[in-house]
Formats: structure tokens, sequence, C-alpha cells
């Protein structure tokens, strides 16, 4: 791309799309792009939407699009799909359960694919979200692909996490025993007009009397996506975290960590394509035998890529 902010001064959607594709591919000029992004920041509001699968997240989040939308506010969704074995991209397509705002200039959607990642989502999911933030959208909503003990990288690239629980879900019991409801920053009862809602939240109540701190009490939202029941009320309550983390010190230590956090990340990244171009370089990967001790190999080739100070 010639001119790397001009898409942005452009605010051209097609362009954003191209930009969000060369993160995606590890594009040459990923880095200075991200440079570029990263100094035209705004007061973007990013959520993260997570839950087990059949939670009714997709249908939520399409709820809180026409939400944003009535306060005259611009939105982006990032849907985090599971990667097809055989292309490597998104597997669900969340995009089409979306459909009825394909034709909203104020709604840009994009699905990326896990692509292996252990967390649940895309490794470069939070460089898209600066470039939807840099774009110019108001808020950002980020939905990942369910929920399991490995996929806690959400609360470490957006504001606010909303974890979605339905009373018929038969995983309620092993999510609480993972510890994945300590990442959230609200809880949301979809489906609620179904029976086990009374137990759910009482569930829900003793979590949260564990879980909260002093500063912030984690809110219980019930909705009925699919009839538009309580969107309202889960947007008042995403505003009102929004609000703790702005006028809180603990709201500021939670950025501070996030950065510290992505950092060490970026780090890690160069790191392991440095060491995945040495081990190509020197034809390493193909003398290895069937047999071989996995931790002697990577603890040799280890040795022999700090030797040669790289």
């Amino acid at each position: 791309m010639s001119s790397q902010g001009g898409w942005i001064k452009q605010l051209d959607m097609r362009a954003l799309a191209r930009v969000i594709t060369m993160i995606e591919n590890d594009d040459p000029d990923k880095l200075s792009l991200l440079s570029e992004i990263f100094s035209k920041q705004t007061d973007t509001t990013f959520v993260g939407i997570t839950g087990s699968p059949g939670a009714g997240k997709s249908s939520l989040v399409s709820r809180l699009i026409t939400q944003v939308r009535s306060l005259d506010k611009t939105v982006a969704v990032i849907a985090v799909d599971p990667t097809s074995p055989f292309s490597g991209g998104a597997l669900l397509g969340d995009r089409v359960r979306m459909h009825e705002h394909y034709t909203d200039d104020g709604v840009f959607i994009r699905s990326m694919a896990t692509r292996g990642s252990l967390g649940g989502l895309a490794r470069s999911t939070k460089d898209v979200m600066r470039a939807c933030g840099a774009f110019g959208f108001d808020i950002v909503i980020v939905e990942t692909v369910g929920v399991g003990q490995s996929e806690l990288d959400i609360m470490k690239v957006v504001d606010t996490t909303a974890v979605v629980l339905t009373p018929n879900s038969g995983d309620i019991l092993q999510i609480f025993k993972a510890g994945i409801m300590e990442i959230a920053d609200l809880f949301v009862v979809n489906k609620a007009d179904i029976p086990g809602v009374v137990k759910l939240r009482r569930m829900l109540q003793e979590l949260v009397m564990i879980t909260s701190t002093e500063t912030h009490i984690k809110d219980i939202v019930e909705t009925v996506a699919t009839e538009n029941k309580g969107i309202d009320t889960l947007w008042e309550k995403i505003e009102d975290h929004q609000a703790f983390l702005q006028l809180t010190e603990a709201g500021q230590e939670k950025r501070k960590v996030q950065r510290t956090y992505e950092i060490q990340e970026l780090i890690r990244e160069e790191i392991w394509r440095d060491i995945t171009q040495f081990l190509e370089e020197r034809q390493l990967t193909e003398t290895i035998e069937p047999g071989d001790d996995p931790y002697e190999k990577a603890k040799k080739w280890y040795a022999l890529w700090k030797e040669e100070g790289r």
C-alpha cells in the first residue's frame, strides 16, 4: 500500500480490509504500518464476547450492533473462528449470522482464523483491533471461538470481557472448574426464557462474591438475544465498566498489564521468527529422526542459535 496512512484519512473500508489482510499475512511492511496505526489511536471501546459454543454469542453480537447503531455510534466486529485444517482460513464464518448489517456503512464485520492460537484468539487480533480503532470506529467487538481453559487471551486485549452462559449449558460445572469465570468483567445469561435461569443466577452470584474486588462488583445480565430482550441493559453495564476503567486506579493498572503482555508477545514473536529462519537456513529440521529426543534437540538448536548472536 503506497501511502500507509492514506486509508485512514479516506475512510475507505475496502482499504481497511486490505490493511487487515496485510496484518494477518505478516506483510514485510507490517511493523511500520502498525506503528503508523498506533500513532492514530482514538478513544475506541474494545469489548470481548466469549462463551461456550451454542450460547448464542453471534446473535447477541448482532443485537449489540443494532443497539450501538441506535446511539449513532459506529462499530467493527472481529469474529474469531476456528481454523480450517485444509485452507487455514476461518471455518464457521460468523459473519453469516450478522447479514442484516451488511449494508450499514457504520458497521464493519471481519472473520479471522485462530490459526492454531492456543488462546482462542488469532495472534494478530490486537493489531486488527487497533486498525479498526485508527479507522475511527467507536466500538470494536471481538467475538471468540468458544471458551476453554486455554482460551484466556481475550482479557489481555479488550477493555471489557463479557462471558456468555445459558441455563441449559451442560458444561457449566466444567467452566467453573476451569477458572474461566475469572476472566469475566460481567456475566451474560442468554436464552433467559428457558428453565434453569434462577439456578444459574444463584451459582453466578456465589462466584461473583469470590472473584469480584472491592472496587468492582461484576454484573449479571439476563438476555434473550433472539427477542432483543436485555440488550439495552447489557450495553449500560458495558458502559459502566468502561467508566470504572477510566476513573479508577485498578482500571489503569489493568491497561498497564495489558500493554506489558503485548510487548512481551511482540518480543516472543520476533524471536520465534528469527529462530525459524535460522533452522531453515541451516536445514536442521531435515536431520530429525523419529527416535530423536525432542528436548535435547531443542536445547542444542537453541544453543546454536544463541552462539550465532541472532
